[in-house]
């Protein structure tokens, strides 16, 4: 790999579920899930980003899940993703968040393959459940895009600054196969009823590994569908 790194960014203060990140889930925390949901990744490096406050609490974490801790700026998440790719000299950036457990290895694979073969700034795969999916971005234009914007938007989620100027960046995106798609479903961790809601499939289906999309998509098809 051409200098690659899952950054996954992750902050304890949360308004509407405080502490998400370290909230239980089948033995570990939601945060270790997420990060041993891309382990396998075939990456150069795993780094969990977060910020000064939150650190403390999730450097035990990060380690134990093989991940290095960058601290960088709180609030403007697109400068901590920049500083990273920085220190760390990063081409690939696969930007993964701490509040998706269910993250699939096999999606984030395919859009490496699809952001190398494309030479594309931004790329990603649609219409898998809502909390599955990663963003691969050239870091170069992401260096770009932090000396170009001061929109408040762009900064605090870092890639619509991207999607949102296509006639700048190469996006390209395409389709999940068709039995991987059900972008109705949510598995993001946001809410009370979220975490209720991923707690009841991470007993039914969680057996010491991470859960593939295809157990997650036939579980959903099985249950009520979960709304926000």
């Amino acid at each position: 790999m051409n200098n690659s790194a899952v950054f996954m960014q992750v902050r304890l203060a949360s308004r509407r579920l405080p502490g998400k990140a370290l909230l239980p889930l089948a033995g570990k925390t939601v945060i270790a899930h997420a990060m041993l949901s891309l382990a396998e990744l075939p990456v150069d490096r795993h780094v969990l980003l977060t910020d000064e406050e939150s650190a403390p609490a999730l450097e035990r974490e990060a380690t134990a899940c093989g991940y290095e801790l960058f601290v960088g700026n709180p609030n403007d998440v697109l400068h901590r993703y920049c500083a990273a790719a920085e220190r760390y000299g990063v081409r690939q950036i696969i930007r993964a968040t701490g509040d998706n457990p269910l993250t699939s290895c096999a999606m984030a694979r395919q859009a490496m393959q699809l952001q190398e073969c494309r030479n594309a700034d931004y790329a990603g795969i649609l219409d898998t459940p809502y909390g599955t999916g990663v963003e691969v971005i050239n870091a170069a234009a992401l260096t770009d895009l932090n000396e170009r914007t001061a929109d408040r938007y762009d900064r605090e989620h870092v890639s619509p600054g991207l999607y949102r100027r296509p006639d700048h960046y190469r996006i390209v995106t395409r389709s999940a196969p068709a039995s991987l798609r059900m972008p109705e479903l949510r598995v993001t961790l946001d809410t009370p009823a979220d975490y209720e809601y991923i707690s009841e499939v991470y007993r039914q289906l969680y057996q010491g590994r991470p859960i593939e999309l295809a157990e997650l998509i036939g579980y959903g098809h099985r249950h009520h569908q979960h709304s926000a």
